[in-house]
């Protein structure tokens, strides 16, 4: 079974679907994804690519690394 991710989901929606994307996030740099209650509350409405603009991680490089891991990614 493919792992599917639309990037225009939230991200609270996405580590719903897949909770190890959580781990993923936050070594590309997204460090609060990990801290208790952000992904309840912020991660409900931003997006992978809202934050990556907000911390100048470049989006690319997290596409890149989602499919590396067997994500198809979708949603640019």
């Amino acid at each position: 079974m493919s792992k599917h991710i639309d990037l225009r989901k939230s991200v609270f929606d996405i580590c719903q679907e897949y909770p190890e994307i959580t781990d993923l996030l936050f070594e590309l740099g997204f460090h609060d994804i990990t801290k208790p209650g952000m992904l309840h509350t912020a991660g409900r409405f931003m997006t992978i690519p809202k934050g990556a603009a907000m911390k100048k991680i470049d989006l690319m490089q997290v596409k890149m690394m989602l499919e590396e891991k067997g994500f198809q990614v979708t949603g640019l």
